[in-house]
């Protein structure tokens, strides 16, 4: 955890009391990525876990569709050096993906993204549970300046990624769950932050079925998940949520609860 924040100077207020202090200030590192030799994009990144996400990051670009298309990945201070099997695969335009809300996302064509294969089923209890534990953070609460991404299965948390960016944060659990060969349909993604398209079109790429937040979600996201089979649940407290789309995935909705239709 020390790797991901530094102790800065500052000068504490408290109403009339002035005091010089140290507080744990988040790192946010630029990481030039080059792909066999061509760089292809510069992230802004907690200096943690790079390889995973790597892996993520190729296969939600959908420049890799599996971990052994990747010959190596080398770190080397603040260049990302990936060598895949296809030399001379073709690269989007070169981006820089910031950290904040802002930052750069691929370009959405929602009747080209895959479709959610998957009869993956989650009930509010395990649901609320993990969410619950994913979010009791060390880090969170020490910097006050980190967004947490889990990937779970019914049951257990499987991986758990902190950065200071949540797309970042994604590409990296993504990256991880693939490098252990676990089964993505049988999965669902944990977010503390807001649920973006981009985001979704990430977990449809990764074929994962459910994602949910303690936060938001934008409208472009639910439309997208919508068409493409993916159940989005957001504000997921105290036992409460909503569910925006393909409720069926959450177990006990019957009774025509299974439908969003009016």
């Amino acid at each position: 955890m020390a790797d991901m924040f530094k102790l800065l100077l500052c000068i504490r207020i408290d109403g009339e009391k002035f005091e010089k202090a140290t507080h744990e200030v988040i790192e946010e590192v630029p990481f030039a990525l080059f792909i066999n030799g061509r760089h292809a994009m510069t992230a802004m990144l907690s200096p943690v876990a790079l390889e995973d996400f790597v892996t993520g990051y190729l296969f939600t670009e959908q420049i890799v569709k599996d971990v052994d298309e990747i010959e190596s990945i080398r770190i080397e201070k603040n260049r990302l050096s990936v060598i895949t099997k296809n030399l001379f695969k073709v690269l989007g335009p070169k981006k820089t993906i910031l950290s904040g809300c802002g930052g750069s996302a691929s370009y959405i064509d929602a009747e080209k993204l895959p479709k959610i294969r998957s009869d993956f089923t989650i009930n509010t209890g395990a649901i609320g549970s993990l969410l619950k534990s994913v979010l009791n953070s060390e880090l969170h609460r020490t910097t006050g300046g980190i967004h947490i991404v889990a990937l779970a299965d019914k049951e257990k948390i499987i991986a758990v990624s902190e950065d200071i960016g949540r797309h970042n944060a994604l590409d990296r659990i993504i990256g991880s769950g693939i490098r252990s060969g676990v089964d993505l349909s049988k999965t669902f993604v944990i977010v503390s932050g807001r649920i973006s398209s981009e985001m979704v079109r990430k977990c449809l790429i990764a074929n994962i079925p459910v994602i949910v937040s303690r936060g938001a979600t934008t409208t472009l996201a639910v439309e997208i998940a919508e068409k493409a089979g993916l159940t989005v649940v957001g504000f997921v407290r105290a036992g409460r949520m909503n569910v925006y789309s393909h409720p069926y995935r959450i177990e006990g909705a019957e009774n025509g609860l299974n439908s969003l239709e009016p």
